[in-house]
């Protein structure tokens, strides 16, 4: 049954409410969604300002650390702060410095320029040679071979050259030159040419060339040494049958004259005595090795002690080939 037109018109009513009501809803759910997007950009803006915020302010932090020109301070520290750690450390290090001045001061006082405080591991000295190796070993008929042994002995005489040596004093033989009270020393002389034909003046080459090399020991200098008794040097050839040798001077004598020795200040010129010992070695020696030890003797100087084998003795290999 058709309906009237009162309830079609209420009908139209009902379904124009809810087309209004539906675009309501709409209107409602775009403008929600609107307010949310813009809630985000804001929140998205919010965190990238306080982003920004907090890297000004570490830039600002760092820059501070270094000089705050808000409180003028510099490194964490005013003028005055500053001002007064530096006198502090001023006072504090003058201090420290005026102290070990004056204990270095004090402490040299006691000191003698001359002659070392303590030397009691040096009252036995020891020998060396030279030329200065542990084995010399050469072929005597090529110079070259052997310059270099040749050339350490004409270095060590130069000191000892007669011309030089004829400045220095005659002193008394096998007696001490003992001059405490005399604040300039007098140096003894030692002329090379006492050593003869190790010299290095008749025969330029110290026997090398012949096969009857010079090997020239001295004694090591010790400050207020006074051998005792007439001091030598004994040469022996470790072997079966003793090695025929020549000593300069005779009998390899270390005279008393040249002791004591006052230290390299007061005794500057100081030349020690020599002792050259020549090696006659026969055509039956040669490209033999031949084991020689020297030593100091005919004085209370020891030369036995078996920790040291340098104290008052020294050892050296001769080998010569043809």
């Amino acid at each position: 049954m058709p309906s009237s037109p009162q309830e079609q018109n209420e009908e139209r009513k009902e379904e124009d409410r809810e087309e209004k009501n539906e675009m309501k809803e709409m209107i409602e759910k775009e403008e929600k969604e609107e307010k949310e997007e813009n809630k985000e950009e804001v929140k998205e803006k919010m965190e990238e300002n306080k982003e920004e915020m907090k890297q000004m302010k570490e830039k600002e932090s760092c820059q501070d650390l270094i000089y705050n020109p808000r409180t003028g301070e510099f490194l964490g520290r005013t003028a005055s702060s500053w001002g007064l750690i530096l006198l502090f450390y001023l006072v504090f290090y003058g201090f420290l410095a005026g102290m070990f001045s004056l204990t270095m001061w004090v402490m040299l006082q006691t000191l003698d320029e001359n002659v070392p405080r303590y030397q009691d591991r040096v009252a036995n000295p020891g020998l060396v040679i030279r030329p200065h190796a542990a084995e010399i070993s050469f072929n005597r008929s090529d110079q070259t071979n052997y310059n270099q042994y040749v050339q350490q002995l004409h270095k060590l005489l130069q000191d000892y050259n007669d011309s030089l040596q004829e400045r220095n004093d005659l002193c008394l033989v096998d007696e001490y030159t003992e001059q405490d009270d005399k604040p300039l020393k007098k140096v003894c002389q030692f002329k090379r040419s006492t050593l003869r034909q190790c010299s290095g003046l008749t025969d330029n080459s110290f026997g090398f060339a012949e096969g009857k090399p010079c090997i020239i020991i001295k004694m090591n200098r010790v400050v207020g040494l006074k051998p005792r008794g007439d001091p030598f040097i004994n040469c022996t050839a470790k072997r079966d049958n003793p090695l025929q040798m020549q000593y300069f001077p005779s009998e390899g004598r270390l005279d008393k004259m040249f002791f004591p020795y006052y230290g390299k200040k007061a005794h500057s010129d100081y030349v020690q005595p020599l002792v050259a010992v020549k090696l006659l070695l026969t055509k039956d020696d040669y490209d033999v090795e031949q084991m020689v030890e020297c030593r100091v003797e005919g004085s209370h100087l020891r030369n036995d002690d078996d920790r040291d084998k340098f104290q008052g003795r020294v050892s050296f290999r001769v080998k010569v080939s043809k």
